[in-house]
């Protein structure tokens, strides 16, 4: 969000814990990498290792493994994610 008085760029709170997940992940990318192969199988090696807790690259070849729409492999990676903070 832009703050109209200033043109300076505000976080929201959602944002602040999408960017909070995204960092969780990416710095215990190896550990969680088992959790995410045990969850998205089809998906290989290569894939979480070229990844490394990117949110949008895993969801984008989640699209592609298992021909699913934008917003579903959007919704699953963000289902992963609240499993993390569980």
């Amino acid at each position: 969000m832009i703050d109209a008085r200033n043109g300076v760029r505000i976080e929201t709170p959602q944002r602040k814990d999408m960017r909070m997940n995204k960092d969780i992940i990416a710095g215990k990318w190896t550990q969680l990498k088992g959790q995410a192969q045990a969850k998205w199988g089809d998906l290989t090696d290569d894939v979480f290792d070229v990844a490394q807790g990117d949110a949008k690259y895993l969801s984008g070849k989640l699209q592609e493994r298992y021909g699913w729409d934008r917003d579903r492999a959007e919704r699953e990676v963000h289902e992963f994610e609240k499993t993390l903070n569980s």
